[in-house]
């Protein structure tokens, strides 16, 4: 492919965008936020409030911006997205057709929340540029190796053939991490690494042999870790009495928006704020953090009989230092340790010489994954 790549991440009330040159070189990057409301558009070092109503308007101010700066879409010689659920079919990057697309659209029940506005930008791009290839990368499918009894919830097995499964998010950062692993490290992929990205989403790993074995999240983005502003795993029951008292969509809205970090310290979902605040209560949401991502730690390291590395990525996994030395306290039975010196720098190497377990910081790199994805399929 010898024209530019444009990736378009698009969520609930935002669409990121990043620009990639042929070679893969990163070229520019942006962001609409606040769809629907207060909108603010970044692209590289301009910024400007603008009105964007929906999803459609915010990509034409995107475009618009875009072609403001050289970048038209007829210029374009593909466009990458990511697709936050593929469902048990869609379990590699795919070129867009309609057949794609219905399949997308057949996987919204399993993300109500995310696919709608992947397809909104599909369609829109579709409908400016239908000459212009589109593919579809999920962040569902690296987790398509995980065996039958890490995706089988203990429930009657017609209920996992109708989709109520574990599936597992966070693969296109899982699926860079593996390839950029070695490169950072100047070794071989370790054979059992334990993942752990971490952010405002929030879930850990098990890779084998370059393979996702377990993680944490399941049917939904909700269970695992605890997490920005998400409960993470919680009694069936206890959700159950708060719908039955609050209601489901206040429920909803409670165990997705209101929970997590930001629940826990009602100070703020967003690790450097709590770090920053230093209160007990800011404490206490950090350590729930750090000791519960340590016991779900546990049970990746089962699923892979042991652990030869952990690596931290993610935004609280590449830039907090207290979060990775809080983890690894809880996992030193494991043989974990790290150096302060090379915490406090942010790695890339965490480990002392004398540690049993290495432990790394990798760069999460979702965007430039979609990007090779286009590049193969698109070309």
């Amino acid at each position: 492919m010898d024209k530019p790549i444009l990736v378009l991440n698009a969520g609930s009330s935002s669409i990121k965008l990043t620009l990639f040159a042929p070679d893969l070189r990163r070229m520019l990057t942006g962001v609409a936020d606040g769809i629907g409301g207060a909108s603010l558009l970044r692209l590289g070092d301009t910024r400007a409030e603008v009105a964007m109503p929906d999803h459609a308007h915010a990509l034409d101010r995107i475009l618009d911006a875009l072609a403001a700066q050289g970048v038209t879409l007829d210029a374009l010689g593909a466009v990458g997205h990511r697709v936050v659920h593929g469902g048990a079919v869609l379990t590699a990057p795919a070129r867009i057709t309609p057949e794609i697309r219905a399949a997308i659209a057949e996987c919204i029940p399993l993300a109500p929340l995310h696919n709608p506005h992947n397809l909104a930008a599909i369609d829109a791009v579709g409908d400016r540029a239908p000459g212009v290839p589109q593919v579809a990368a999920f962040d569902t499918g690296f987790h398509a190796s995980n065996p039958d009894l890490a995706t089988h919830y203990a429930l009657p097995r017609a209920m996992a053939e109708a989709g109520l499964r574990r599936y597992g998010f966070h693969g296109l950062s899982y699926a860079a991490l593996v390839r950029t692993l070695p490169a950072a490290t100047g070794a071989s992929l370790p054979r059992r690494v334990l993942a752990c990205h971490l952010g405002n989403g929030a879930s850990l790993c098990a890779i084998e042999d370059g393979r996702s074995v377990a993680t944490t999240m399941g049917y939904s983005p909700l269970e695992g870790l605890s997490m920005g502003t998400r409960c993470g795993s919680i009694d069936a029951n206890l959700a159950l009495r708060l719908a039955s008292e609050h209601g489901i969509e206040a429920t909803r809205r409670l165990l997705n928006h209101g929970a997590g970090l930001a629940g826990l310290s009602g100070v703020s979902g967003d690790m450097r704020r709590l770090e920053a605040d230093g209160g007990p209560a800011s404490r206490f949401a950090i350590d729930h953090f750090c000791y519960w991502a340590a016991r779900h730690a546990g049970s990746m390291v089962v699923a892979m009989g042991g652990c030869d590395a952990v690596v931290f990525t993610g935004g609280i996994g590449e830039n907090s230092a207290t979060v990775r030395a809080g983890i690894a306290r809880w996992l030193e039975w494991l043989g974990v340790a790290l150096d302060p010196a090379r915490n406090a720098a942010h790695g890339p190497r965490l480990h002392p010489g004398s540690a049993r377990v290495a432990a790394w910081v990798i760069p999460a790199d979702e965007e430039r994954e979609i990007a090779r994805a286009v590049a193969t399929l698109a070309a």
